[in-house]
């Protein structure tokens, strides 16, 4: 057999199940750190449950993920995931699925490890989501999971450094609700509301123009331009605020033609 028809026919093998995103659907990636509890807690000596420099390289990776080849319009990271807006136009890979699955989770594994000088990896998915009011309920959902994440790991840590075993303070939790949890904190010194807002809501990056000045080459006088510069935001809103900061992410990632196509289609 020849050449091209080898290939020919293997890559019907290899593209059978190449599935693309369609037009006007909004994209999102979720990338998982896997066995990210065990990386920071056994063989790193991280502090718990919250570690700066943690944040620091998930905010750094967050940052990498937002300029290496993908028009992405907004990142948003907590504990151990990323998760990314898309331009709603993107056309990057043919919106094929795998690949912007398997890049994302690569380029995330590659530049995490190289900052924590060890072994680690990320998975990717992506969420399609037809409508602007589906990309604010999944960002509220990623938004409240941090929240729940905080305050579940302050609490587990607290009885751990209690002399509790992982089983033991694990089942002291199961079933407490969150006024429960609140008052273990309180009772043992520690405001949950007055600890840092990255813990309790994420950290959020997205783009700015910044005024840079510059000196003319001919006659050294000033020269003002406007650059895009990924803004790091460690204090997110909180409720309906941060549904209205959401809302102006995804009037980023929606060109002004689909935006006036849409409003003549309604």
């Amino acid at each position: 057999m020849k050449f091209d028809d080898l290939e020919a026919k293997m890559r019907i093998y290899e593209t059978a199940h190449d599935h693309q995103v369609l037009p006007g659907i909004y994209m999102v990636a979720r990338l998982d750190g896997r066995g990210f509890t065990k990386l920071v807690r056994e063989r790193k000596p991280f502090e718990a449950p919250f570690d700066v420099r943690v944040r620091d390289m998930m905010v750094e990776t967050t940052k990498h993920l937002m300029d290496c080849g993908f028009p992405v319009v907004y990142g948003y990271t907590q504990s151990d995931e990323i998760s990314l807006l898309f331009r709603r136009d993107t056309d990057v890979f043919g919106r094929k699925l795998r690949k912007y699955e398997s890049i994302l989770a690569g380029e995330a594994s590659a530049r995490f490890a190289r900052l924590l000088d060890d072994h680690a990896v990320f998975d990717a998915r992506i969420s399609q989501l037809p409508t602007e009011q589906d990309v604010v309920d999944y960002f509220r959902w990623r938004h409240e999971d941090a929240h729940r994440n905080a305050l579940g790991g302050h609490c587990y840590w607290l009885l751990r450094s209690q002399g509790l075993t992982d089983r033991a303070a694990t089942r002291q939790l199961e079933g407490q609700s969150i006024a429960d949890r609140n008052e273990l904190l309180f009772q043992n010194g520690i405001q949950f509301n007055n600890l840092p807002a990255w813990q309790k809501r994420g950290v959020g990056l997205y783009y700015r123009d910044v005024e840079h000045v510059g000196r003319d080459g001919r006659d050294g006088s000033p020269v003002v331009t406007t650059r895009r510069r990924i803004h790091i935001d460690f204090e997110l809103p909180l409720g309906l605020s941060y549904t209205a900061f959401v809302r102006q992410r995804i009037e980023e990632a929606t060109p002004a033609k689909a935006v006036r196509d849409d409003e003549a289609s309604g």
